[in-house]
């Protein structure tokens, strides 16, 4: 169905990064804090009308985003400019809000994207001052022999035992376009994945398994099995979120 047009209707683009530490995730929740319910409260004092944000990635609580994108429609003649200041004077120290702009009505953050990236830091060394921004691992990891089994889920393939059962997407294929392992600093990796959009938990589920296969607790061909036989339900590792940042949202 065609949308009508609502006249002196505005479609307003948000972009914004977010410690997730304290959030129940990104979505709105009744009876629960969340980035979305933040967000959307302070635009709702400020448009003095209910507000319903679009955005570009929900992310699971714990998670952090260095880059999400939201849009909303609204009636308010606002400046963007007074928008950003309204919203950063407002908001909890833990979101903040780096632009805002006005976009053709039609833009919608999260179908008009072409692409997602999420980055996963592991640790090697413990500090209780990262522990809500990184995964510890005990051991230093091979960033080539990770890289290689990171390797199998690139292309277009079915994750249909990559999600959550909760998981409300009705196609479970997926493009992942890239992925990369990397040293970021003498006892910290970088795992950056990137996709056209990810089904929930994919990311961590995905990070989890690899791992598993990486310390040899699961066979080399699990990653490959998981996703191509679809005949039985199969255990799900999920990477502990506080790893993982949306880093990435490119239109």
């Amino acid at each position: 169905m065609k949308e009508v047009k609502i006249a002196n209707r505005r479609n307003i683009k948000l972009s914004y990064m977010y410690d997730g530490s304290r959030y129940f995730g990104f979505q709105r929740q009744p009876k629960q804090i969340t980035v979305q319910g933040e967000i959307e409260k302070i635009l709702k004092l400020v448009c003095n009308e209910e507000i319903n944000m679009i955005s570009a990635g929900r992310t699971d609580r714990g998670v952090h985003a260095k880059h999400q994108v939201s849009n909303f429609y609204t009636s308010s003649n606002i400046s963007a400019d007074k928008f950003k200041y309204l919203l950063n004077r407002a908001l909890p120290q833990d979101i903040y809000v780096f632009d805002v702009e006005d976009v053709e009505e039609s833009f919608n953050s999260r179908h008009d994207a072409k692409y997602r990236e999420y980055e996963y830091i592991i640790s090697f060394e413990r500090n209780p001052f990262e522990a809500k921004y990184v995964k510890y691992f005990q051991e230093k990891i091979d960033v080539e022999k990770l890289k290689e089994i990171f390797s199998s889920f690139i292309g277009i393939k079915d994750f249909k035992n990559f999600r959550l059962n909760d998981c409300v997407s009705r196609v479970s294929i997926r493009e992942i376009m890239a992925i990369n392992v990397e040293k970021i600093e003498e006892n910290k990796i970088k795992i950056t994945v990137r996709g056209s959009s990810f089904l929930k938990s994919q990311i961590r589920i995905m990070v989890g398994t690899a791992l598993e296969v990486y310390k040899g607790k699961l066979p080399r061909n699990y990653i490959e099995l998981l996703l191509n036989d679809f005949s039985k339900e199969y255990r799900k590792i999920l990477a502990e979120p506080e790893g993982l940042y949306l880093s990435k949202i490119v239109y």
